[in-house]
């Protein structure tokens, strides 16, 4: 039984369905001839021929010729060595575009703002920043997310460059220098979901608000942006500091949960 998720997976690196269903045949079984080969693939027997011939072509799989027999057969490439070859050829491929590609961009870079959707391709983004940058990472996140970017956290802690990190919520895990937010239920309630922001070296910016219904965010060069941004992460990390030196005073004043200090239209005081 060919899995059909093994056969997505090698369309998308090129192969052609029945390509996939034959080369899987024959590493379960060789060496095996054209028939065998269609019966057990599933490929239908007029298409047989032509598809090992493609196969053949890709350097695939090879005819092996027996004495006793006048029908070819057919032995896979090993899958160990097939993959080693391609990974190896795409990572030549990437490398040449990016030599070629960077230098076809403009000096000028462009202010704009790169709205994404989907909590996947939000964290992708995320990784991508945190593996460029060079000096000095800014984040606001919560749990969740800390979890699928502690690797490349640590990987940049690892080379040299400066984490400061907000966490809501009590932290699990240090990476970098951790400032706990202590108001993370109120906040959650408030926003309908977790907030997320990066500012990689002061040149770029992720934000994204993360919920059970969906993700929202955005990536910029932005300079306003940017700074904004910066300043709003610096902003919780000065605050996180004067509540662990003067959390009791601080509640006697604002409030359980910092609520009149939270309010903006409002300046009470005791």
């Amino acid at each position: 039984m060919i899995a059909k998720e093994v056969v997505t997976k090698l369309s998308e690196i090129g192969f052609s369905e029945y390509e996939a269903k034959s080369y899987i045949a024959l590493i379960q079984k060789n060496p095996a001839t054209p028939y065998e080969i269609a019966k057990a693939s599933g490929v239908p027997s007029s298409k047989i021929y032509e598809v090992l011939n493609k196969l053949k072509e890709k350097g695939m799989i090879l005819a092996v010729e027996e004495e006793e027999s006048k029908t070819k057969r057919y032995i896979p490439q090993h899958p160990e060595e097939f993959l080693a070859q391609y990974q190896r050829g795409i990572q030549k491929t990437v490398q040449s575009l990016r030599g070629t590609l960077t230098g076809l961009n403009g000096k000028k870079e462009v202010s704009y703002i790169w709205n994404i959707v989907d909590h996947g391709p939000l964290i992708e983004k995320a990784q991508w920043m945190i593996d460029s940058a060079k000096k000095v990472i800014l984040l606001s996140l919560w749990h969740d997310e800390l979890v699928l970017l502690e690797e490349p956290l640590r990987a940049a802690e690892a080379r040299g460059v400066q984490i400061a990190l907000v966490h809501f919520g009590p932290p699990k895990m240090t990476v970098g220098q951790v400032y706990y937010h202590p108001i993370e239920d109120t906040l959650y309630a408030e926003k309908q979901g977790r907030g997320l922001v990066i500012v990689a070296d002061s040149q770029e910016v992720l934000m994204g608000n993360i919920s059970e219904e969906k993700t929202e965010g955005a990536w910029s060069k932005n300079k306003g942006f940017t700074t904004i941004a910066e300043d709003y992460v610096k902003h919780d990390i000065y605050i996180a500091k004067i509540i662990s030196r003067f959390e009791k005073e601080l509640i006697r004043k604002f409030g359980e949960k910092y609520v009149k200090l939270r309010d903006v239209m409002h300046d009470q005081i005791n």
